[in-house]
């Protein structure tokens, strides 16, 4: 029991407090409808485990003051209860009362020694958090009596507590008041800084993620069990109190809840049987930039991995690989029992726990050789969560964040002390030399955590290894909006604190391969497909195309059969047109000898091609083999003397490049310019110069045009060109 040292001098002044007491009313019903009109339910108060366990984890978080003004003393050791539960719900619970005194700690022991509670009382040191914490939820619920439930469990202690409390029922009341009136504010939540408040604020909207485990279940079962649960598939959750759910834009097999939805969907049987798990999003956008970089059989290092659902997030999503996933930092080998049940659970498989921390992990390590990327989530400030409590057990991180967030902001110090560990553990990946990528990302919002970390990471780097060095990446990710292109203009990929999403940022540093490492098909597949550019493709059947290859060189064999014939003809065609241009006109028997040498120059030309190059002939009887007789091509030849200039360009054509039965153009392009209809006969290789499609001709008199077209061609007319 508690003993009072003189409770009438504390009695003294009750008639000025009961016009405190009447304003305070009067809040208390604004506030009660307040609460009613919003649909949220009235305080009941908790279990007594909750209690004790709330008072431990104030008593290691609380912010100490200096010897000279402290009068509450909390003592060193903490409650001892056998009622303590792990439950993970009670547990949470325990967190927020306890981060919620945090909060308002000055307010609350002034309470204490207003109402005379403190030092008149003569009560144990260690008892003194159970008081505090207590007392905060007594105020939440206006000073009204504790609901208990007949099946629930008492700790004497708190039943102690809870009967001093409501013997100082009045004098809180009127403290309270005063305290208030002293801050001019409505309640307590307006005497907060509004950093604090707006985070209270974006945390009670925000909506919830959750990935789908695609072990168990495939992203369309899942969206045909939500709609038949009642639920609606939209584009944006925002502002939408119907049951509904949207998937996200940067991670395929993430969707977004409304949050007023989270106690209704905990009890459906996709987040009971673990195919559906509720995780912060910046850690989603993590394992997918990581899954991104990954080759069919390449290793993973998460370091600081913190949760365990991003760990069985990872390996979900390279279940299809044979990439084992390798997490250092477990700190008890007791653990290990529970990690495999709840990975058994999840259907993960690839998963090694590694019991040396990360700077001591020497990277040589021989069951690291295979690592090519490492996935690094440091411990950071977090101030660009929105909920420090679900931060805090999600994340495995140290309850001393809650004072940062408590505070709205991280002293200098601290985050000094951030930085150093962070770039520390950067430097030291960065020395695993057979590791190509690092993946870094942080839920914080000072640049100090996040783009000078990596800039001096990268500006120190050694660069006496062999090994090239690493360079700032682009975000793998895609970018989704204007505000993400702007903000990852500098190639690091940021969020901002919104009302849709936490904040986040990621950086990705890569480096070449080494030379002597060859990438398979395989490889090259699989990271197309991680990126969604194979979407709909199976890798492990042929394509079309591949067919199509096969069946063409099972046809080539018969094409160099009947090539020799076709190129016969072509010969004994062009020495009978030869001889009947000589035949034709004996005038120009000197003239006509010029044409006749080049045209034996262009047979030879095309014998020596078919010995140096014989799949281009051996295309031709393909497109020959069905093919009408056609009509010659006559190509009118001037006979008039050109200038130097104009005489080589003129046989330019005819000796180098193109056979004149074969191919009157050198490109498609001027085939297409002069020919409408698409059908063609003949498909012709050339050689790797590249002719001009007209040849220019030299200006002609209109007295050699004249002649020019009674001369005799040694070219053969077509009605379409060869191809």
């Amino acid at each position: 029991m508690f003993h009072f040292a003189s409770e009438q001098e504390c009695l003294e002044g009750k008639t000025t407090e009961i016009s405190q007491l009447s304003s305070l009313a009067l809040s208390g019903d604004t506030v009660a409808r307040e609460r009613s009109s919003v649909g949220l339910p009235e305080k009941t108060g908790y279990p007594d485990s909750v209690y004790v366990t709330a008072a431990n984890i104030f008593r290691g978080i609380r912010f100490e003051k200096s010897p000279e003004k402290v009068l509450i003393k909390y003592g060193s050791e903490p409650l001892r209860s056998d009622t303590e539960s792990e439950d993970e719900f009670l547990q949470r619970l325990s967190y927020e009362l306890a981060f919620s005194v945090l909060k308002y700690q000055d307010i609350l022991e002034t309470m204490l020694i207003d109402s005379c509670i403190f030092p008149n009382t003569t009560i144990p040191d260690h008892l003194n958090s159970l008081i505090i914490v207590m007392l905060y939820d007594f105020q939440d619920r206006k000073f009204q009596a504790r609901l208990l439930s007949d099946n629930q469990e008492s700790i004497a202690e708190v039943l102690e507590v809870e009967s001093l409390l409501n013997s100082f029922k009045t004098k809180l009341a009127a403290a309270l008041a005063r305290c208030r009136i002293k801050h001019d504010a409505l309640s307590l939540y307006h005497i907060l800084p509004e950093t604090v408040r707006n985070q209270e604020l974006r945390a009670s909207t925000l909506p919830l993620y959750a990935w789908i485990n695609t072990c168990k279940i495939s992203p369309e079962e899942v969206y045909n069990s939500l709609k038949k649960k009642g639920y609606n598939e939209v584009k944006s959750v925002l502002h939408i109190d119907d049951k509904v759910f949207a998937v996200d834009q940067h991670c395929y097999d993430v969707l977004i809840f409304p949050s007023h939805l989270k106690n209704d969907l905990l009890n459906i049987d996709l987040f009971k049987d673990y195919k559906l798990i509720f995780q912060d999003k910046s850690r989603s956008l993590a394992v997918h930039s990581v899954k991104a970089l990954l080759n069919m059989d390449d290793d993973i290092l998460m370091v600081n991995s913190g949760s365990w659902y991003t760990v069985a997030h990872m390996s979900i999503l390279t279940n299809n690989n044979t990439s084992k996933i390798f997490v250092c930092g477990v700190q008890s080998q007791a653990k290990d029992p529970d990690l495999k049940k709840l990975f058994r659970k999840m259907g993960c498989k690839n998963i090694e726990t590694l019991h040396e921390t990360f700077i001591n992990l020497e990277s040589k390590d021989h069951r690291l050789q295979k690592v090519k990327v490492i996935l690094l989530l440091p411990r950071c400030s977090g101030l660009g969560v929105s909920n420090p409590v679900e931060f805090i057990l999600n994340e495995h991180e140290d309850t001393d964040l809650l004072k940062d967030f408590s505070q709205g902001g991280t002293s200098e110090d601290k985050l000094h002390v951030l930085a150093q560990q962070q770039y520390e553990q950067l430097t030291h990946a960065m020395k695993f030399t057979r590791a190509q990528a690092v993946v870094y990302c942080t839920c914080s919002v000072y640049p100090e955590e996040n783009e000078a970390v990596v800039k001096k990471a990268l500006e120190f780097q050694d660069y006496g290894s062999k090994v090239q060095p690493y360079r700032l990446s682009p975000p793998v990710l895609p970018l989704c909006s204007l505000m993400e292109i702007n903000l990852s203009t500098d190639k690091f990929f940021r969020m901002e604190p919104s009302e849709i999403t936490n904040g986040c940022f990621l950086s990705v540093l890569t480096r070449e391969r080494d030379p002597s490492e060859t990438v398979s098909v395989k490889d090259v597949l699989a990271r197309a497909a991680a990126k969604g550019l194979l979407d709909g493709i199976e890798l492990g059947k042929p394509s079309k195309l591949e067919k199509k290859k096969k069946k063409s060189k099972m046809s080539l064999p018969k094409a160099s059969t009947d090539s020799n014939v076709i190129q016969m003809k072509i010969a004994e065609f062009l020495s009978r047109e030869a001889s009947a241009n000589v035949n034709r006109s004996e005038t120009l028997t000197t003239q006509t000898s010029l044409p006749q040498k080049n045209t034996n120059q262009v047979g030879s030309s095309s014998q020596v091609r078919k010995s140096d190059k014989p799949a281009s002939n051996l295309l031709v009887p393909t497109f020959m083999k069905n093919t009408p007789p056609a009509r010659l091509y006559e190509r009118p030849t001037s006979f008039v003397r050109p200038r130097p200039e104009d005489r080589m360009i003129a046989l330019k054509p005819i000796e180098i490049v193109l056979p004149p039965v074969v191919l009157p153009f050198s490109s498609s392009q001027g085939i297409s310019s002069h020919i409408p209809t698409p059908h063609c006969y003949c498909h012709w290789v050339g050689p790797k110069t590249v002719m001009p499609s007209h040849l220019p001709t030299p200006s002609i008199p209109r007295r050699a045009e004249k002649r020019k077209e009674n001369l005799p061609s040694s070219l053969p007319r077509h009605p379409r060109p060869w191809l």
